[in-house]
């Protein structure tokens, strides 16, 4: 059964947050999907997925780029699974995914400071929790460092 982990961006946005979460499934050598709603949101992520660090490198590919299956992080706009991604990330009140236990983690991200983004984020919550799924909130603290709230 897939863990459905909630972040409650709020100390930072989610161009300080995804980089490292990404970097953290890659070293556990979880293949990773990355899913937006709009190109717009897409086209961003992409490009700051190559400039976020002068230290270091996050190879990523986009789904609209040839051989997406190879791609160790994939963006997309779409619910397929085209690399065998064990992790999936939904951003910008992405849908979750149908069928879920297909994941060993889906991490939805949401903007604390967004009214609409936090009621999706409460309808998310309550469909999984409601499904029977395992389910867990985390907050930053005032240092940053991310605690578990739920």
């Amino acid at each position: 059964m897939a863990e459905i982990l909630f972040y409650h961006l709020q100390r930072q946005p989610l161009e300080a947050v995804l980089p490292s979460l990404l970097v953290k499934s890659i070293e556990r050598g979880w293949r990773v999907v990355v899913q937006a709603v709009t190109e717009e949101r897409l086209a961003a992520l992409d490009d700051h997925l190559w400039i976020y660090s002068d230290e270091s490198f996050l190879p990523h590919g986009t789904d609209r780029e040839p051989q997406p299956e190879s791609q160790p992080v994939l963006l997309t706009t779409l619910p397929s699974n085209p690399n065998a991604a064990k992790i999936r990330f939904l951003v910008e009140g992405a849908d979750l995914p149908d069928p879920i236990d297909t994941y060993e983690r889906v991490v939805i991200l949401f903007d604390g400071d967004d009214e609409e983004a936090l009621a999706r984020a409460r309808t998310q919550w309550r469909a999984v929790t409601k499904s029977g799924m395992s389910a867990t909130y985390w907050q930053q603290d005032e240092r940053g460092r991310w605690q578990k709230k739920a």
